[in-house]
């Protein structure tokens, strides 16, 4: 596997051992607000973006939305080391980008200036970057390209779309939430409901009860996020896990919780909304992600306020 045209190693963070940590690449326009600059790249092209980005190079990038996420994601490293100095089992970030060196050394100055931990800036000629997450050993892709994020699905690599929001930074600790179907689980009910409605997804979830749900494309990453979460007790734990599905607690959460216990992926709480808005919830939450399948909860969320990611 060819490496990205360039890598540029951040000096300034202890490098981690890509074979043990859970390793997060986020595109520039994820981590960092660049709507003004996106539309000056699609308007008067990359000679005129890179002008400017030189121009602006000790001039820090507002946050984007995944920017509070990653600070979460910092805090959580700090705790774990504090238990355990030779811990190898960390999160690692890295920043793709398909800028040039020349035009990311805006992006570089600006995690310094936040005092962000990102081990590595690999900028990529490709069109196609996510070639090169395998190879970094990604285990979550956050980007703010609908083709990129398709890639990496089909690529196996656990991917959402971030959509470019203002978000309030909420406070440590890290908080995730996932949504069940087509996200930690498979989509096989979603089907079901589709062709059958209501009444036969609930019939084939009472016949299937004592069979795990088969998994969605964001389990490996939970599954990692939990193994985190294992090495604290439950009061002392810097990350906490939220389930929030569509599915109903009395007719289809017995399997979800059953799957669950099945994987032994511990989830700190779960919310069966039966087809109720996801929004006040996740208002409730304040996590620093929301992932889900669902446009409309996606714009629930959005309008609350919380950081999402959609996974299509």
């Amino acid at each position: 596997m060819a490496e990205p045209e360039s890598t540029v190693i951040n000096t300034d963070v202890k490098q981690k051992d890509p074979s043990t940590a859970l390793v997060i690449a986020v595109t520039t326009r994820a981590i960092f607000s660049l709507e003004e600059e996106h539309k000056l790249y699609l308007e008067k092209g990359k000679e005129e973006y890179t002008r400017h980005q030189q121009a602006n190079k000790d001039k820090p990038l507002p946050p984007g939305t995944a920017f509070a996420f990653i600070q979460a994601v910092q805090y959580v490293n700090e705790k774990i080391l504090e238990s355990n100095p030779a811990e190898r089992d960390l999160f690692d970030i890295l920043v793709l980008s398909n800028n040039s060196p020349e035009s990311g050394t805006r992006i570089i100055n600006s995690a310094k200036h936040y005092g962000l931990e990102i081990s590595k800036f690999c900028f990529v000629s490709d069109e196609d970057s996510t070639q090169y997450l395998k190879s970094h050993g990604v285990k979550l892709f956050l980007s703010a390209d609908r083709t990129d994020v398709c890639n990496a699905l089909r690529r196996g690599v656990s991917a959402a779309l971030v959509f470019q929001q203002e978000v309030q930074a909420p406070s440590t600790p890290l908080r995730v939430v996932f949504d069940g179907d087509a996200v930690l689980f498979s989509d096989e009910t979603d089907q079901i409901f589709q062709e059958q409605g209501l009444e036969g997804a609930v019939q084939y979830e009472r016949a299937m009860e004592a069979v795990p749900i088969g998994e969605g494309p964001l389990k490996a990453f939970a599954m990692h996020l939990g193994k985190m979460r294992k090495k604290f007790s439950q009061e002392k734990s810097p990350i906490r896990t939220y389930l929030v599905t569509a599915r109903s607690g009395r007719d289809m959460g017995i399997r979800a919780i059953k799957t669950l216990r099945e994987w032994g992926l511990p989830i700190d709480e779960a919310f069966f909304m039966d087809g109720a808005p996801k929004g006040p919830i996740l208002a409730q939450i304040q996590p620093h992600i929301f992932f889900d399948d669902g446009l409309h909860n996606i714009q629930g969320a959005q309008n609350v306020g919380v950081p999402s990611a959609w996974v299509p």
